[in-house]
């Protein structure tokens, strides 16, 4: 039994505001978005990015769309330091976006800040510091004054520095961290006091932030919160006001929403919601809550399975498979009255129509994706009962998302049969979906292939028996089969992933490759098959075994091979 709460925790206390207009407003534009993947999202991993996937990240998020990037905390971490140098001086920042780095109010630290980005077109100096009561009088043990006095100094202390560099256009944000919790009088001077001592105007941009550093109150009172704000600050035509929600409670994204409704124009957050505790605000939610708005979110993730794939691989933390929008599941319906309403919602649906499928709040195909049913195969299985079956009588361990795309073939074979299938009929469509040699028509009837080495990395000379009997060669490179198989295809195919399995014990025990290929223009991802001896030729198996799963008119290969 949980204690009594009312003895143990206080509520936040409510915001007078009478005549709040934040709850009869819509929405009607995106916010500037802020990603933090790098920095805030970073510090909450158990194993930090190095320096190759922060990089990587850092592409991807501008690859996406983002404008602001808060790139680290460079003045605490050498790392953080030597990758924002690198950024700058390999001019890796594109014209358009605007890192950002984080700094406590310390003089040696400000100016390392102001050290590592210096040179830079344009950057935002995020300075922060907790003002609510708890942290005041435990942490701190500092006075409202104090505090006032402690940001003004520092602020005028990085405006010298930043002088020093004319080169560089100086944004600064104002952070009062801790702002959930802290009386709004306070917090409205604090940030009042940051204002001017950077003298925000025409030439001098400024960002307030105000962040539920840990969530402690419903989204209509953080609203509330930011509405109060919004009226009082000074100079709030020369601010940028912006949000940063956690997730604490679990409603990040509905602070977010519900601020920028209150007078928030921009918001920070991570891919998916990563961050400490339970975590940032989720921006691909926000931004494609948005989208079924009809607002353009101004971030591209027209693919998201492979900003997904990306994300995981850098951050090495696995994505739900119940995440809105990009969870392997997220368009997959257990429920035969929901397969049945999405299928007459499908064939009711036509080109240009307002979106009207039931269950799908989003178009699949939007985002890359394919809405996949899944297929009762007996009493007792449905999905995991077909993998079940091949993995128990054949030795087959089946990726999730292949478990899904393959559970749509079982389905539509049950359905024209109208009945259960056994083991044995799971394995005849699984041989025909992805074992069973294509056509020679096709030009991807496999013959015979050759390695060796090139400059390049693996080299392959792949030989295709085409419809008449003959044989094509074709040759390529990359950094292994799989790669070099794909290039001599000459086909935009792109490899999402690769397994290796084994299929029985022993020295004669035969080798499974699988990939999983997606298709410039098709929506979804397929997955190849290959069985061999040799574990290279069942990799050249599985490329062509995937090529020949997408659409003929997707693939013409008579000329390019």
């Amino acid at each position: 039994m949980l204690a009594n709460p009312s003895s143990k925790y206080r509520a936040i206390a409510h915001v007078d505001l009478p005549d709040r207009q934040w709850p009869s407003r819509a929405l009607t534009q995106a916010p500037i978005w802020l990603s933090t993947d790098l920095r805030d999202g970073n510090q909450a991993l158990f194993e930090p990015m190095n320096r190759a996937r922060k990089l990587c990240l850092f592409h991807e998020l501008v690859r996406i769309g983002f404008k602001e990037i808060e790139v680290g905390f460079p003045s605490a971490s050498r790392t953080d330091f030597e990758i924002v140098r690198h950024l700058i001086d390999a001019d890796l920042i594109p014209d358009d976006v605007t890192p950002m780095v984080i700094t406590q109010l310390r003089e040696d630290l400000i100016a390392e800040t102001v050290r590592s980005v210096a040179g830079a077109r344009r950057v935002i100096v995020h300075f922060y510091n907790a003002i609510a009561p708890v942290w005041r009088e435990i942490v701190f043990g500092m006075g409202v004054p104090q505090i006032i006095e402690m940001v003004e100094h520092h602020i005028a202390l990085f405006k010298r520095l930043a002088a020093a560099h004319p080169q560089t256009q100086w944004v600064l944000q104002y952070s009062p961290e801790t702002f959930c919790m802290a009386e709004l009088e306070v917090s409205l001077a604090v940030c009042n006091a940051a204002i001017r001592a950077w003298d925000a105007g025409p030439q001098r941009s400024m960002i307030v932030n105000l962040p539920t550093t840990v969530e402690v109150s419903t989204p209509n009172v953080f609203a509330d919160q930011i509405e109060w704000m919004d009226r009082r600050l000074e100079r709030r035509e020369h601010i940028v006001l912006s949000v940063h929600p956690h997730n604490d409670r679990g409603t990040g994204v509905a602070c977010a929403e519900q601020a920028l409704l209150a007078g928030a124009q921009r918001v920070e957050g991570c891919l998916f919601g990563n961050g400490e505790r339970s975590g940032n605000l989720d921006v691909v939610t926000l931004a494609l809550n948005l989208y079924t708005l009809g607002i353009a979110p101004g971030l591209d993730f027209s693919d998201i399975a492979a900003v997904a794939r990306v994300a995981e691989e850098c951050t090495a933390l696995p994505l739900h498979p119940r995440h809105p929008y990009a969870g392997d599941l997220v368009f997959t319906a257990f429920s035969g009255s929901h397969q049945d309403a999405i299928a007459k919602g499908f064939a009711a649906q036509r080109p240009g129509d307002v979106w009207r499928v039931p269950y799908l709040p989003i178009d699949p195909h939007d985002l890359g994706r394919t809405y996949d049913s899944i297929v009762r195969v007996n009493s007792q299985s449905g999905k995991g009962g077909i993998a079940f079956l091949l993995q128990r009588d054949h030795g087959v361990a089946m990726p999730r998302r292949m478990q899904i795309e393959f559970s749509a073939i079982v389905q539509a074979m049950a359905d024209a049969s109208e009945t259960e299938l056994g083991s044995e009929q799971v394995w005849q469509l699984f041989e025909q979906a992805y074992l069973v040699p294509a056509a020679p028509a096709s030009g991807l009837a496999y013959h015979a292939h050759r390695l060796f080495d090139a400059p390049e990395g693996q080299g392959i000379e792949l030989e295709l028996l085409a419809e008449d009997g003959s044989v094509k060669v074709c040759r390529g490179t990359g950094n292994g089969p799989v790669a070099a198989t794909v290039a001599a295809l000459g086909l935009p195919l792109r490899i999402d992933s690769y397994e290796e399995r084994s299929l029985g014990h022993g020295a004669d025990a035969s080798a499974m490759a699988i990939v999983e290929a997606a298709w410039p223009g098709v929506p979804g991802a397929r997955f190849g098959v290959g069985v061999h001896a040799h574990i290279v030729t069942a990799a050249v198996l599985a490329v062509l075994s995937a090529v020949a799963r997408f659409p003929q008119e997707a693939r013409p290969l008579a000329a390019s091979v």
